[in-house]
């Protein structure tokens, strides 16, 4: 019987890509584990080589040590897994990537999934739950909240805050702000594709373009 199982909640795309990862540092740290994708919805059996189960039977599996890691792009749904799992007690399986460069003083809160290539400069504090896709970086002196989620290729400067749930698209440029200043991307805003945010982005806000500017819904 296995020792640890971990359960990579959600099957889609980015769960596939974390799963690699997680197989990768789980095998440096138990000697005998168990890795199964998490997914509520009518899926496949197995998908990869991976068996696919709901929670309610991952909780149930007959391993004591479950670990769970919350692959799921959408950040209200990731808070409500979270408090979800609090009162299942069962714990994160923090994902981070070999290549993944951490210089200097630089906490993470939990469930983080930080995809390879990623880099944090320094006095860096994030939030729990925050999803940094490959390739992004974080400069100096950045706070960043809860259910953040960067997409690949983020490019965040220095003196840049960013609030909770908010969400950064492929290969988008956050300006760096001021130490009396910072750059604000406030709670809940979406930061298009290939944006560049040179001003503070209200909560709940869309931006998109160069120089970034509000999404016209029209």
């Amino acid at each position: 019987m296995d020792d640890v199982i971990i359960g990579i909640y959600g099957a889609s795309g980015f769960g596939r890509q974390v799963i690699y990862v997680v197989n990768k540092t789980a095998s440096q740290s138990y000697s005998d584990f168990r890795i199964v994708f998490v997914d509520d919805r009518d899926m496949e059996e197995s998908i990869n080589g991976y068996k696919v189960m709901p929670y309610s039977d991952f909780i149930l599996q007959p391993e004591k040590n479950k670990k769970i890691c919350l692959a799921i792009s959408n950040s209200r749904i990731r808070e409500e897994l979270d408090d979800k799992l609090r009162e299942d007690g069962i714990g994160y399986y923090e994902v981070e990537a070999e290549s993944v460069l951490k210089m200097d003083d630089v906490t993470i809160d939990k469930g983080a999934i930080i995809c390879p290539s990623v880099t944090f400069t320094s006095n860096i504090k994030v939030g729990n739950n925050f999803h940094a896709n490959i390739y992004s970086y974080v400069a100096h002196d950045c706070v960043i909240g809860d259910f953040v989620t960067f997409a690949p290729r983020v490019s965040c400067n220095g003196n840049v805050h960013i609030h909770d749930h908010a969400y950064i698209g492929t290969g988008a440029v956050l300006k760096q702000g001021a130490p009396d200043r910072p750059l604000t991307i406030g709670r809940g805003a979406v930061v298009g594709m290939g944006a560049v945010v040179t001003k503070d982005v209200p909560a709940g806000q869309v931006v998109v373009g160069n120089p970034a500017k509000p999404l016209d819904k029209k």
